[in-house]
């Protein structure tokens, strides 16, 4: 047994916990199942993506693929290798989309968190930009993926390749570690203006800062995955951070959401009470915009911060 039937075992039932979790707190945030959103419905699909994803690396480790080491003789395979090859390949296509959508999915439902959270804010037109630059990236890097490194689409799963992009899918993995990457920078860079301006209670900050922490490995984890496919094409530690990438996205984009929930199970006080009495908004001129824009709700002798959704 590798490594990562354990780990990503524990990954993927911490994931769901966490999304389940989720779910229950949006739905007592709303009022209804039915007014569930749709990043809620996106997080969801994100985990069935994620489903396959880990399905098909617990089969691809023990597998061969049409990337074949140097001075293997290819002339020398049996027809039995050259099928287990084949399926191989055709599993590494599969897991390499399931990565991509996953991974996306959770971009989105990010973007779409901080779309309502902005609404009336300055920051609301950056999300516009990012969510633009993250549409046109997936799109560019699909069609290059599926339509032009590797011609045609069946080298993808030839034994041997006409080419070492339909094997080792090079170009590919550079623009996804570009486009991927430089996204995620973009998204966890959003909220920065309002942790830094508004003022919250150490707890709460350590909180928002854990979240940042998991979306700051999730990059960390991204990087990981595209060096090890370099460097160790033939083992498994990038399977492992492949699948470690998509179960903190899930995590850092599940986690904020779990608030009322928890407070609930264990009897926490209110985060914008506490966030009152511990620390008040900073006066000034951006507490004025957010009041005049409807945003700082003010009553009963305290002020929080209301998300717009």
């Amino acid at each position: 047994m590798s490594i990562l039937e354990p780990e990503s075992g524990i990954w993927y039932a911490l994931c769901w916990l966490v999304v389940f979790t989720r779910l229950a707190s949006r739905r007592l945030h709303l009022g209804s199942w039915k007014a569930l959103q749709l990043d809620d419905y996106l997080i969801v699909l994100a985990m069935a993506t994620d489903t396959i994803l880990m399905s098909v690396m617990h089969i691809i480790i023990h597998t061969s693929s049409n990337l074949i080491a140097p001075g293997d003789d290819v002339s020398r395979f049996s027809s039995k290798e050259v099928t287990e090859r084949i399926y191989g390949s055709k599993l590494v296509l599969v897991s390499e989309q399931m990565q991509i959508l996953t991974v996306w999915l959770v971009k989105a439902c990010l973007l779409i968190m901080y779309h309502r959270m902005t609404a009336l804010l300055p920051q609301h037109k950056v999300v516009k930009i990012v969510a633009l630059y993250v549409a046109v990236g997936f799109v560019v890097m699909e069609i290059l993926y599926l339509g032009v490194w590797c011609r045609p689409f069946t080298e993808y799963w030839a034994v041997p390749t006409r080419s070492t992009q339909c094997s080792a899918a090079t170009n590919h993995l550079i623009t996804n570690a570009v486009l991927n990457i430089s996204s995620d920078l973009m998204i966890i860079a959003i909220p920065m203006p309002l942790l830094f301006k508004v003022k919250l209670p150490k707890k709460n900050k350590v909180i928002l800062i854990g979240v940042f922490l998991i979306g700051t490995f999730t990059i960390i984890a991204a990087a990981l995955n595209k060096y090890y496919s370099f460097t160790h094409p033939f083992g498994i530690e990038w399977t492992i951070w492949y699948l470690r990438e998509s179960y903190t996205a899930i995590l850092c984009a599940n986690l904020p959401l779990t608030w009322p929930v928890l407070q609930r199970i264990f009897n926490l006080n209110n985060w914008s009470h506490n966030s009152y009495h511990s620390g008040q908004y900073h006066s000034g001129q951006y507490a004025t915009h957010l009041r005049s824009h409807g945003t700082l709700i003010e009553g009963h002798g305290r002020a929080y911060w209301q998300d717009q959704s």
